[in-house]
């Protein structure tokens, strides 16, 4: 689940850490690094350390990260178009 919303969140441009923290809203902060450490270790993104002081991470979607884009907005225009029928028919079985 969060991993959508973390590549979500990228494809704005790249992020800090407690950026994605506060944009992402409810996920915890050994969550999120768990999660970008994955994603780091299969290539779906870049974490750049700047040597200054003091010291910041910056992560960013790599290219493989990004031929990812046309996969999620596909599922985006999908829920806007048929999700509401996902939702009535739950209410329907309740």
């Amino acid at each position: 689940r969060w991993k959508v919303m973390i590549i979500h969140q990228l494809m704005l441009g790249p992020r800090r850490f407690n950026q994605l923290q506060r944009e992402l809203g409810g996920i915890t902060h050994r969550t999120l690094t768990k999660n970008l450490r994955e994603m780091e270790a299969k290539n779906l993104l870049i974490r750049k350390v700047y040597q200054e002081i003091p010291p910041h991470v910056e992560y960013r979607l790599s290219p493989l990260g990004i031929s990812l884009k046309p996969i999620l907005t596909a599922m985006h225009e999908w829920s806007e178009e048929y999700g509401h029928q996902i939702a009535r028919d739950d209410i329907m079985d309740q």
